[in-house]
């Protein structure tokens, strides 16, 4: 009889960490959470505001995989001075509105020092 009690209480221990492991997993899987190190509440950087847009760049981008990722490149694009950027998460792109001449090279770069790829710049 302590052998069947002993299990009991183990199924019931398993049942439970189960239980909150995947209550917790949840946002994660729906691109809510921080996968990247973030805790997924990172304020946005208010984009600049430009007197005249002189270009506009599509960069289609690979490795964003939550909403965390888009936070984190679309502020680093607008962190730039004379940007204004918008991730479109769902296309892994991102929308780059230039104020001023800004070589393609230079988004390249803030955005593979975050540690994604850079596919495409258009």
């Amino acid at each position: 009889m302590s052998g069947t009690v002993s299990t009991i209480i183990i199924v019931v221990i398993l049942v439970v960490i189960l239980f909150f492991a995947i209550k917790n997993s949840i946002p994660h899987f729906r691109g809510e959470g921080g996968c990247c190190g973030g805790s997924g509440k990172e304020k946005l950087v208010k984009p600049a505001k430009l007197e005249k847009v002189i270009a506009t760049r599509t960069v289609t981008i690979e490795g964003m995989r939550c909403e965390n990722c888009h936070r984190r490149v679309q502020n680093a694009l607008n962190s730039m001075d004379g940007v204004n950027a918008k991730v479109l998460g769902e296309k892994k792109q991102a929308v780059v509105k230039l104020g001023r001449d800004i070589d393609d090279s230079e988004i390249e770069r803030i955005i593979t020092s975050l540690g994604y790829k850079v596919v495409s710049i258009l």
